[in-house]
């Protein structure tokens, strides 16, 4: 029997660095620093990249992204979104929902998450109503809580169209 739902789960992680914002879900959030990332770091994004990827079978973001290539230098990452999206369509696969947790102690995301749902959602060519965005701190403990830095989990579901 073969079944046609795949299930894929993606991380980032991006320490603070020099700056003034954050980038997540494609939305620019003033900070009192930025990330270090060889593109805009958008934590959210590249978990997210690598959900849909692990769920196809495509590889990773790094095997599609290198660090390495300077074509990626500062690169927004709704480009990578975009690219994997158009990666999917063409093996057959369509979203069917995607739950994205944003890991921060700071910024607060609570006024940016349906912009970033939205973005999300138009990039991939869905509903809105398939994209969950949500936060948590770390209650102060880590790298997170020490607010070094931020990281995001995401999963999501594909189905196979025949």
């Amino acid at each position: 029997m073969s079944c046609n739902l795949r299930i894929g789960q993606g991380y980032d992680v991006h320490a603070f660095d020099v700056g003034d914002h954050v980038t997540l879900g494609g939305v620019t959030i003033r900070h009192i620093a930025g990330v270090k990332a060889h593109s805009d770091g958008d934590v959210v994004l590249h978990a997210l990249c690598d959900a849909l990827l692990g769920a196809a079978a495509l590889g990773d973001i790094g095997m599609h992204f290198p660090d390495h290539d300077m074509n990626w230098k500062g690169a927004d990452s709704r480009v990578f979104l975009r690219h994997v999206c158009n990666l999917l369509q063409q093996e057959k696969y369509q979203v069917i929902n995607l739950d994205v947790t944003v890991l921060a102690d700071a910024p607060r995301i609570g006024q940016y998450r349906e912009l970033m749902r939205q973005n999300i959602a138009s990039d991939l060519h869905i509903n809105v109503s398939q994209v969950n965005i949500k936060a948590t701190t770390s209650e102060g403990l880590g790298f997170i809580g020490k607010r070094e830095g931020l990281a995001s989990h995401a999963i999501v579901m594909l189905e196979k169209l025949k």
